[in-house]
C-alpha cells in the first residue's frame, strides 16, 4: 500500500532545521506502518523503541534525560550504532512512557542532527499531566485512509491522481466506475488493515472481520480511559455517535441513564482518543471562523465511514445495489464521507452554517474558506428549488460561489453559481476549490 502523507514526511527528513517529529491519530490507522515504510526506503537502520511490547525500555528514560545517554544505552541494549543522518529512532506507543515525551525537546536542542520520530494514541489523556515540549517538536496528524489511497491501494493510480486534482469533467464510463468503488469504500474504509484485507481478498465479508477486531480493540482501550471518564457511558456514547452523523450531538439524545456531564465527559474523551471529530455550528462567518463558531452547538464526523457502519449494523448488500447513495441511511454516509474527507485534507476544524434565529432550521452542511470566501456546501440530491438552506445563506452572505455535492456528474446552475460536484471530488475540492470560469 502507498500512503501519500510519506512525502511529508519525507520533507521533515531533508529539512535542515528539522524538529523531532510526533505522530498522532487514533489507534491503527496506520502510523507504526508509515515509519517503517519510510525507514526502510530512506535510512540504513530504524532503531525502534515500542514501549508496549518491551515495557522494560521505560527505564531508559527514569534518569535525566541527556539524549547522548539515552542514545548509548539504547546502542547497548539493543545492539545497533546510532548514526546521524543515517539511523531512523523512533518510539512508538509514546503515551505508554511520558517522561520519552518529555525528552524530545533535549533531542531537538542537544542532538539536532538524529532524526526523531514519536507515535501514539491516547496523548490527550498524557499531555494534561507532563510538560510537554512546546515549540521543540513538529506533530502531524495521521488518518485512516482516504478515498483516492483506497483507489491506490486497488491498483488504480489514475483513478487515485483524479480524485486529488483540480475537479474537471469525466466520461460516463468513468464517472459510473468511482461512483461503484465509492460504495465499496463506504463499507471497507479507509483503517488500513480493513484496506489490505479487502485489496488482497476482493471480500468484504472479510474486511468487515477486521472492523470488528478494531472495534472490539478500540473498546478494552476504554478500561485506560479509567477513572476519568465511565466506561458503561463510554460505550454508550461510542455507539450513539456512530449513528449521529449528520445531526446536532445533543447528550440527552445518547442515553437516558446518566448524568449530562457524564455523557459530556465521555464524549470529550472519544474527541481526545481522535475517535471522532467536532464540526463547530456558525451562526455568521468571519476571519477568523473559530472565533464565531459555537462552542455548544457542533455535529461530530466519526473517524472512519467502514468503522461507522458496522457500529450502526447496515446491510452492506443493500448499500451495494442501492441505486441512489444520497438515500442511504437517509443521506447520513454522504455528509459522514464529506466531512471525512475533509478532515483528512485540511487536517484541521471544520464548521458548518446554522442561522441563529428563533424557530429557524436553516443549515449548511459544511462551510469552508476558499479563494478568500465562506463557500457553502451542501450534501444532497435533488434540484435547486429544495435548496432552500443554501439560498438562504446565499441571500445573507452572497458567497462567490456554492456548492452541492450528489451522487451525479458534475453540473452547473450558471445563473445562481451553484455547482454539482460528484462526491467523489471531496477531497479535490478541499484541496484545490473550483474553476469558476
Amino acid at each position: 500500500m502507498e500512503r501519500y502523507i510519506i512525502s511529508d514526511l519525507k520533507k521533515w527528513a531533508l529539512k535542515e532545521r528539522r524538529k523531532p517529529l510526533l505522530l498522532r491519530g487514533a489507534r491503527q490507522v496506520g502510523k507504526t506502518w508509515i515509519v517503517e515504510k519510510l525507514a526502510r526506503d530512506n535510512f540504513d537502520s530504524l532503531i525502534k523503541l515500542d514501549f508496549e511490547e518491551k515495557p522494560d525500555l521505560i527505564s531508559l528514560f527514569d534518569g535525566d534525560l541527556d539524549p547522548e545517554r539515552i542514545c548509548s544505552e539504547l546502542e547497548i541494549r539493543l545492539g545497533h550504532s546510532i548514526i546521524e543522518s543515517k539511523s531512523l529512532i523512533f518510539f512508538d506507543e509514546i503515551q505508554v512512557c511520558p517522561r520519552a515525551i518529555m525528552s524530545l525537546r533535549y533531542f531537538y536542542e542537544k542532538k539536532p542532527g538524529l532524526h526523531v520520530i514519536a507515535a501514539g494514541s491516547l496523548l490527550e489523556f498524557v499531555f494534561s499531566e507532563i510538560s510537554f515540549p512546546v515549540g521543540r517538536i513538529q506533530t502531524m496528524e495521521v488518518f485512516p485512509m482516504d478515498y483516492s489511497e483506497f483507489l491506490l491501494s486497488l491498483g488504480n493510480k489514475k483513478a487515485a491522481d483524479l480524485c486529488r486534482q483540480p475537479i474537471g469533467e469525466v466520461s460516463e464510463t468513468v464517472h459510473n466506475f468511482l461512483i461503484r468503488q465509492l460504495r465499496t469504500y463506504w463499507l471497507v474504509g479507509g483503517m488500513p488493515e480493513c484496506v489490505k484485507v479487502y485489496s488482497e481478498t476482493k471480500s468484504i465479508k472479510s474486511a468487515i472481520e477486521v472492523q470488528d477486531e478494531i472495534i472490539e480493540t478500540y473498546r478494552l482501550d476504554f478500561l485506560k480511559y479509567k477513572p476519568k471518564t465511565d466506561i458503561s457511558c463510554l460505550n454508550t456514547v461510542f455507539s450513539g455517535i456512530a449513528s449521529k452523523a449528520g445531526q446536532q450531538v445533543k447528550y440527552t439524545t445518547f442515553t437516558k441513564d446518566f448524568a449530562i456531564p457524564t455523557v459530556k465527559k465521555a464524549f470529550e474523551s472519544l474527541l481526545m482518543a481522535r475517535i471522532t471529530a467536532k464540526v463547530k455550528a456558525v451562526s455568521r462567518p468571519g476571519i477568523p471562523m473559530e472565533i464565531h463558531a459555537s462552542d455548544k452547538k457542533f455535529k461530530s464526523v466519526f473517524l472512519d465511514i467502514g468503522l461507522m457502519n458496522r457500529i450502526m449494523g447496515i446491510d452492506y448488500n443493500e448499500t451495494l445495489i442501492h441505486e441512489n447513495l444520497l438515500s442511504i441511511y437517509r443521506g447520513q454516509l454522504a455528509e459522514q464521507f464529506v466531512g471525512q474527507e475533509f478532515l483528512t485534507s485540511n487536517k484541521g476544524q471544520l464548521y458548518y452554517w446554522a442561522r441563529d434565529a428563533k424557530n429557524s432550521n436553516a443549515e449548511i452542511d459544511f462551510l469552508l474558506q476558499k479563494a478568500g470566501d465562506f463557500i457553502p456546501i451542501e450534501v444532497k440530491d435533488g434540484p435547486s428549488g429544495k435548496l432552500r438552506s443554501l439560498h438562504s445563506y446565499k441571500t445573507s452572505y452572497q458567497p462567490i460561489y456554492s456548492v452541492v455535492f450528489h451522487a451525479g456528474k458534475m453540473g452547473k446552475i450558471t445563473a445562481e453559481n451553484i455547482f454539482f460536484l460528484p462526491l467523489y471530488y471531496a477531497r479535490s475540492f478541499a484541496m484545490w476549490g473550483v474553476n469558476q470560469t
